[in-house]
């Protein structure tokens, strides 16, 4: 089933107010730009990753690394989005708390937290973003690198005559092939600009999305 954010979001549900960088479980959902379907493919209700969705998986798989008050939990790459449940295990607080006095007297611009979930899709949006590109530029410079000259062949002398070949044995069917890599325009973003989330109220809530992450290959109809 396509991811069509009208249908299955209505709307962003970011709430007005509400503090991202506070423990619990968010429902995060991204989108590829302009919907392509760039990162492999649905064979049979599974989906099969490309080098691309390899690097979404890989990104994706680094956020509890990076940031230690992360765990994640279900996911799927599927060809153009991605859904993933992220828990938040703890309130980020500062180190160093400042007075009253101090932030009326000295002017700053506000910066989000690390840690909040804004931030994370930000840093995994850019990661994944920029390796990907790199595929692309990688592969673009090879296509026009210069070959090698090719050795002189050498003569060969008649060789003697072959002894009878064996029957012939049935091939074996190869296995099916990987999804390929698709071009994609360098001047372009990887991702739609937004997100959508969704706060994880209770268990219910929590199995029926985790469920519909597990059976969205299943019900692809892209």
């Amino acid at each position: 089933m396509i991811f069509n954010p009208e249908k299955h979001h209505r709307k962003s549900i970011r709430l007005k107010g509400y503090d991202y960088s506070r423990a619990g479980l968010y429902f995060i959902t991204m989108c590829s730009y302009n919907n392509v379907e760039i990162f492999g493919e649905i064979q049979d209700g599974i989906m099969k990753l490309n080098a691309f969705g390899d690097i979404i998986k890989e990104e994706w798989e680094k956020t509890p690394r990076i940031r230690k008050n992360i765990a994640l939990g279900e996911y799927i790459v599927m060809p153009n989005h991605f859904h993933g449940i992220i828990e938040i295990l703890e309130q980020i607080t500062s180190k160093k708390k400042k007075n009253k006095d101090q932030f009326q007297s000295t002017p700053t611009t506000f910066k989000s937290p690390s840690q909040n979930i804004g931030a994370i899709i930000r840093g995994f949006k850019g990661a994944s973003t920029q390796r990907i590109k790199n595929i692309m530029r990688s592969r673009g410079e090879l296509q026009f690198a210069p070959t090698a000259p090719t050795a002189p062949t050498a003569l060969t002398t008649p060789s003697a005559p072959s002894a009878p070949s064996a029957p012939l044995v049935p091939s074996v069917p190869s296995a099916p092939t990987a999804p390929t890599v698709p071009t994609i325009d360098l001047t372009k973003s990887i991702w739609q600009r937004n997100y959508f989330e969704h706060i994880i109220k209770n268990d219910i809530a929590y199995q029926n999305i985790r469920n519909y992450i597990i059976n969205n290959p299943e019900k692809w109809d892209g």
